[in-house]
């Protein structure tokens, strides 16, 4: 069964920079082992080490949450439209943070952690 899965900027590379990639599975899941066998490193970064869906990340099915679908356990069918969304939140470490952490020197990111927790927020430039 073919599930397209639009994927965010910041997770593109472990698709070569595919915007959308398609995969196959029963639930969400299945697609998730499934796209992660053809593009390594992929889940890792949707699920928790206990098997749940990382709190900053919103996946839609069909354009309803998968919270409200079950989860992990959402039901998928053949031309089902996954969308993978990182959450936006103040002050909160997502997959931006993530990213900059694995891209900057250790210094950077001790720059950008003092200056946060000095100011509250880091101001945009």
């Amino acid at each position: 069964m073919a599930i397209e899965v639009r994927i965010p900027t910041i997770l593109r590379s472990y698709t070569g920079g595919a915007k959308v990639v398609e995969g196959s599975g029963d639930t969400l899941n299945d697609l998730l082992t499934d796209l992660d066998s053809r593009h390594a490193g992929l889940r890792g970064r949707l699920v928790t080490d206990a098997g749940a869906l990382h709190r900053f990340v919103n996946v839609y099915v069909n354009d309803e949450d998968v919270r409200f679908l079950g989860a992990l356990d959402a039901k998928l069918s053949d031309g089902d439209s996954i969308t993978i969304l990182p959450a936006v939140a103040g002050g909160a470490f997502g997959f931006a943070a993530a990213a900059a952490i694995s891209q900057h020197s250790a210094a950077a990111v001790r720059q950008q952690t003092a200056t946060a927790a000095a100011g509250g927020a880091v101001a945009a430039r």
